[in-house]
């Protein structure tokens, strides 16, 4: 009976990592399209920082896979929704800054999952996801909230810039921690 009890616990801790990870497949196509249309649009700067993010939620994606084959489960390779393509520039940013909101919301929700399921590890991998994902969600917020307030003139500044991200593979919050050290992005 205890055994039957474990497994049980240990499906529902999968059945919440798969979710996120369903989520993190949905974030990373939406935001590949968003940054070769920032890209085509010209603006470079906002077309690097979203492809880093990407490059987070790629990072993410794996973590959850990881987990879910540590626990014996299969990971999903089905993103939660399809990407909302082609979207205009007005709206990229309060739209990513919902989906990070929300996504920070339900993964708070699937870490009680975890510890009501005696799972801490996965726990400790929500909480650090977590974290990350309030960092993409403050720059998304910040962006919109530029956009709102200064419109053209806050996207004339960026229009021409640079969408170069080079050949590292660090991802957007891993950038921001090494500002000091590499001479950030």
């Amino acid at each position: 009976m205890a055994q039957k009890a474990k497994e049980q616990m240990k499906e529902k801790v999968i059945e919440v990592l798969n979710k996120a990870r369903a989520m993190e497949l949905q974030a990373i196509a939406q935001y590949m399209d968003q940054h070769y249309n920032l890209d085509d649009m010209d603006y470079g700067d906002m077309a690097a920082k979203v492809k880093l993010i990407a490059i987070d939620e790629m990072r993410h994606a794996e973590m959850f896979a990881e987990r879910i084959k540590e626990l014996d489960g299969e990971p999903t390779v089905e993103p939660a929704e399809k990407a909302q393509k082609g979207q205009e520039i007005q709206y990229i940013f309060s739209f990513d800054a919902k989906l990070e909101d929300d996504t920070i919301d339900a993964y708070n929700q699937f870490l009680l999952v975890c510890r009501e399921n005696g799972d801490s590890n996965s726990v400790k991998l929500f909480e650090a996801i977590i974290d990350e994902e309030q960092i993409h969600f403050n720059y998304f917020d910040n962006v919109d909230d530029h956009i709102e307030k200064l419109g053209e003139t806050y996207l004339a500044q960026i229009a021409g810039t640079s969408s170069a991200t080079g050949l590292q593979t660090l991802g957007f919050v891993a950038r921001q921690g090494s500002v000091g050290t590499q001479g950030g992005a």
